[in-house]
């Protein structure tokens, strides 16, 4: 599948799992999709922003709603769990994050998940050995090496989870993966050889539950107004 998708597009899920990681979650879901798809510079990135669905807007919204992870000592009081599997036993995450902020205020997780990792980790251990301090070090050399001028930018933002980001493989929810598969049918409804970042904007309005919906409400749109813009800026372009 991925070998009919545009760099562009290759960039988005590269940006996805980044921005997973830099916010302490384990997983890549649909609302890394979204926040990559608002930062990728792409036109579609251009007509979500023009409908109020900002990368500042969206990112505010994944933390305020799931917080944030706590890296490799593990996620978050949210951020570790799968969700889609929860709601098969009717567990239902936002309800139970909107009942905790209707009794203990809106950044009540958040600062929880904060001060029980600060908890665990304030006080910090010895020392490590030179050849780890200097494997560490080449390490952060290679990653800044990775981001020179002319390279693919990193994935940016206000928030980044305490302590060291996730590392290894992360896994894309059953919902991220569907939205890869939707992204594919996108393509072939509008007779697209080559799979682009559009085509991953207009699977995004397909999404029915998760934090998509209320990520689009708090910015004021509607999946159908943006499906409707998305479609008309590349009709243009074409």
């Amino acid at each position: 599948m991925f070998e009919r998708f545009t760099d562009e597009a290759r960039d988005v899920v590269r940006l996805a799992s980044e921005h997973a990681r830099r916010l302490g979650h384990r997983y890549i879901g649909g609302e890394h999709i979204l926040l990559a798809v608002t930062t990728a510079g792409q036109p579609a990135s251009a007509v979500l922003s023009t409908h109020g669905v900002t990368p500042e807007l969206v990112e505010e919204e994944i933390v305020r709603r799931i917080g944030l992870g706590a890296g490799v000592q593990g996620s978050g009081l949210f951020a570790g769990l799968d969700r889609d599997a929860l709601a098969t036993i009717g567990i239902d995450l936002d309800a139970v994050r909107a009942r905790i902020e209707a009794s203990f205020g809106p950044q009540a997780l958040t600062s929880a998940a904060q001060a029980a990792h600060q908890g665990r980790h304030g006080h910090p251990g010895p020392r490590p050995p030179r050849i780890v301090r200097d494997w560490r070090r080449r390490r952060r050399a290679r990653r800044a090496m990775a981001h020179v001028p002319g390279s693919r930018p990193p994935a940016a933002g206000r928030y980044r989870a305490p302590g060291p980001a996730p590392s290894g493989h992360i896994p894309f929810t059953p919902a991220s993966k569907k939205i890869l598969e939707l992204t594919v049918r996108e393509a072939a409804a509008m007779d697209d050889a080559r799979i682009g970042v559009e085509h991953i904007a207009l699977a995004l309005t397909t999404v029915e539950s998760g934090l998509i919906p209320p990520i689009l409400a708090a910015a004021g749109t509607r999946a159908p107004v943006l499906r409707t813009a998305i479609l008309d800026r590349y009709r243009q372009a074409s």
